[in-house]
């Protein structure tokens, strides 16, 4: 029950080739795929690969990057997305002050407002969290919030904040980033995560594992996480993706 819980295949350039990373994938254990959306004007398409595959689901929303998108009738809108059964949770959404591709209070004022539908609907959130610490956590403490259920994809925030996300009960993915020689800053909180809270992800096509490193990102490679995550914590392969797979389900119920 091996999980890729963060794929952007509809990132991957060139007819079939979403089909093709999830063939190769199969082919070598992984049984499942949650593909996050980042603009709603793709959501239709997302939705029309996961009803092809049996295996896919998503997540549906606004990344940080386009939060600028955002107009009046978007919530309405992600609201009649998410009743679809293959979407599974709301984002990719979140907060990104390294690139701030869109204003910060616009980030803020876009990503409460998808916290507040995943809220409403009883949805997990998909977070995206880049130099924004701080701004986050001051978000996560809001009491309106207090209800989210959340995977901090791709997590890279340290320590301090990996212990308050988890006082919150929120998961963390763990992607490439766990393999490569110099993020000590990543693996290190891997020994504080919760059985029950750890994820893993590719995050393709970004973020590909040693050996892949420099080259497009696939699910197929989420074998090399489970791996090493599972050297990092004295675990066998195959309890990994038990584990990991049987933590994706319990957050993302409607894909169970």
């Amino acid at each position: 029950m091996l999980i890729d819980s963060h794929c952007h295949l509809q990132s991957l350039k060139g007819e079939g080739e979403a089909e093709r990373a999830l063939d190769s994938a199969r082919e070598r254990g992984v049984t499942g795929f949650l593909v996050p959306g980042i603009r709603l004007d793709q959501a239709d398409d997302i939705l029309a690969l996961c009803h092809r595959h049996p295996d896919v689901w998503c997540a549906l929303g606004i990344h940080p990057h386009d939060a600028a998108s955002w107009v009046e009738g978007d919530e309405d809108r992600l609201r009649g997305l998410l009743a679809d059964p293959k979407a599974v949770a709301v984002g990719e959404c979140g907060l990104d002050f390294y690139y701030d591709h869109a204003p910060r209070e616009v980030q803020d004022r876009v990503m409460r407002a998808q916290w507040r539908i995943a809220c409403e609907l009883d949805l997990p959130v998909v977070v995206h969290n880049r130099d924004s610490n701080e701004a986050m956590l001051e978000v996560v403490r809001d009491p309106e919030f207090a209800t989210l259920r959340a995977d901090f994809h791709s997590y890279a925030g340290g320590l301090e904040m990996a212990r308050e996300l988890i006082d919150h009960g929120f998961s963390l993915g763990l992607s490439g980033m766990i393999t490569f020689p110099k993020a000590d800053n990543v693996r290190e909180v891997i020994p504080i995560l919760p059985p029950d809270r750890a994820l893993v992800e590719t995050d393709t096509p970004y973020l590909a594992p040693i050996p892949y490193r420099g080259k497009p990102n696939r699910p197929a490679y989420v074998v090399e996480i489970a791996e090493r995550l599972g050297k990092e914590t004295g675990e066998t392969f195959e309890q990994v993706c038990q584990r990991t797979g049987e933590n994706f389900f319990r957050l993302f119920g409607k894909a169970a």
